[in-house]
């Protein structure tokens, strides 16, 4: 989890993402994010994101997040 919130904080460094709760829906993450965040979390977690995986629902909170990495590890 610790470095799941590094690559989030390097991607927006003002956002407090253990207390955000609504990445997608409040629009902190668009579309470019989730491209370069996925790519960052297949490498940093030896994972593969599949366009079935990309759901508002896995990407709108640091646990959300981290549910699907671990499904996928």
């Amino acid at each position: 989890m610790e470095k799941l919130l590094e690559i989030l904080t390097e991607l927006k460094p003002d956002v407090d993402f253990s207390a955000e709760k609504n990445l997608i829906d409040n629009a902190i993450l668009d579309s470019f994010d989730i491209v370069q965040l996925i790519s960052q979390l297949n490498d940093a977690f030896d994972i593969e994101i599949t366009p079935a995986d990309i759901i508002p629902e896995n990407f709108n909170s640091t646990e959300s997040l981290w549910a699907m990495i671990q499904k996928l590890q």
